[in-house]
């Protein structure tokens, strides 16, 4: 297996149908990601087929919510997988769309990539406890999966990890998303787990560069009080691979950024 670069991106697109009206697919034609992990699709397969099941070039495979209209996630591949996994083995939560995996396995290497999507808890004490829940059964999940292969999870985690990670983070420490029970989480998987926050890897010390989320309220985006959601999670193997990150906000196609990570290895 020779040497290249694996570009791989995420995207949360707030809906591709609008996400597509604003450009996104020009600009995955000029960026050539190897792969683009999405969240909130907001779509089921029936809308899909025929319009999305490609961007730029790239097959899309997909996690569907049965809800209409919600979640859902997907990877968009120049490369064909070995295996496509939908779902975690969750009840609550596979029905929700939130998890699809991309196998790339070879005789040298097992590799996969992850798209999910975290709840947000934003809405109210019901979501954040069923967030509660959520990061509960992922975590084994995510340890079971490391001991079995490397990965790269990207996807919006709802969760800024540290202060430097949002713009108020004064403000927002009783705020789903900042919430110490939250924080601690994220802290145990990287500290304990063994698991690499990619970005902060190749960027230890950005503040108002490293936001991927800003509210459409107010003048959050123009005044960038924004908050760092969007991570790539990756074992320890690929991450020492990274070598460039960077967050594109020349155009807005939905309130999140794409956050493209460069990997030194081929798959």
């Amino acid at each position: 297996m020779g040497s290249s670069l694996f570009k791989l991106t995420s995207l949360n697109l707030n809906g591709i149908r609008s996400a597509t009206t604003k450009g996104v697919e020009q600009w995955l034609a000029q960026a050539m990601p190897d792969c683009i992990c999405v969240q909130e699709v907001k779509c089921q397969a029936p809308e899909v087929q025929g319009r999305f099941e490609q961007l730029a070039g790239l097959q899309g495979h997909f996690h569907f919510a049965q809800k209409k209209g919600y979640s859902g996630v997907g990877v968009y591949s120049r490369h064909e997988p070995t295996d496509v996994i939908m779902g975690f083995g969750s009840e609550e939560f596979d029905a929700e769309g939130r998890y699809v995996e991309l196998r790339f396995d070879t005789p040298q290497r097992r590799f996969s990539v992850v798209s999910a999507y975290f709840p947000s808890g934003s809405s109210g004490e019901e979501r954040q406890q069923a967030k509660f829940r959520f990061l509960d059964e992922f975590e084994p999940h995510l340890l079971r999966l490391k001991g079995e292969r490397d990965f790269v999870l990207c996807g919006d985690i709802n969760i800024a990890h540290k202060e430097q990670d949002l713009k108020n983070w004064r403000g927002n420490r009783k705020n789903s998303g900042f919430l110490p029970e939250e924080r601690a989480w994220m802290t145990r998987l990287l500290d304990e787990h063994g698991v690499v926050d990619v970005y902060r890897h190749l960027q230890p010390h950005t503040t108002d560069e490293c936001y991927t989320w800003w509210s459409n309220r107010g003048q959050a985006y123009a005044k960038n009080v924004g908050w760092r959601l969007d991570y790539h999670i990756a074992t320890a193997g690929v991450a020492r691979t990274a070598r460039h990150a960077a967050v594109y906000k020349a155009t807005r196609f939905s309130d999140h950024a794409p956050l493209t990570i460069e990997y030194e290895f081929a798959i």
